[in-house]
């Protein structure tokens, strides 16, 4: 890292190394999708921020989807790459607590009708959920799972035309809104013995 990153890396004393080593009281983990990466050179000689990383990101690698599609190019349906995350971060940072602080997915903007029937958000939380239980029973410190969203939102990159939410917001008519199959799905989990 310090090769690649250079200056742009801070400089710490002793003393705020000391401060900040082993201060965080939880790992908060972001997931949406897994990915195939390839190593790659930046052409221009430029390193910054957003090539650091090296990789060239796909959810597809020599004609192999990763998941299962979701009707979003970016977004694959992939639970097992967030299980392996978990016990990844378990085994190589000491086991630490662990907080899904955002996870879900956008079948994009459909019509309400189509919208509300989101069987493929269903399959989502149930597997990922699953997943998680699968790593906790292999030692993984995980105390919370977030789903993401209980509305449809503004996302930053897309506007109003990705849909997370549990629930379907009618942007055309004063903003009613509408639960889908999934906030059922969920009722209906956290409700269970």
């Amino acid at each position: 890292m310090r090769s690649i990153v250079g200056d742009r890396l801070p400089k710490f004393t002793k003393e705020e190394e000391a401060l900040v080593k082993g201060s965080f009281h939880y790992l908060g983990v972001n997931y949406y999708t897994g990915t195939f990466a390839r190593h790659v050179r930046p052409t221009n000689g430029n390193v910054s921020s957003s090539t650091d990383k090296m990789a060239s990101l796909s959810t597809v690698a020599n004609g192999v989807s990763i998941g299962k599609p979701t009707g979003v190019s970016h977004f694959n349906d992939y639970p097992k790459g967030l299980h392996d995350l978990l016990v990844y971060t378990k085994e190589k940072y000491r086991n630490p607590t662990i907080y899904i602080l955002e996870t879900g997915m956008t079948d994009g903007d459909k019509e309400t009708k189509y919208a509300i029937d989101d069987v493929g958000r269903v399959s989502f939380y149930n597997g990922h959920i699953r997943a998680v239980h699968r790593a906790m029973k292999q030692g993984v410190n995980v105390k919370g799972f977030f789903a993401w969203s209980l509305l449809d939102n503004f996302e930053w990159a897309s506007g109003y035309t990705l849909r997370f939410g549990i629930c379907y917001i009618d942007y055309k008519n004063n903003l009613t809104r509408i639960p889908k199959k999934s906030a059922f799905w969920f009722k209906d989990f956290l409700n269970a013995k």
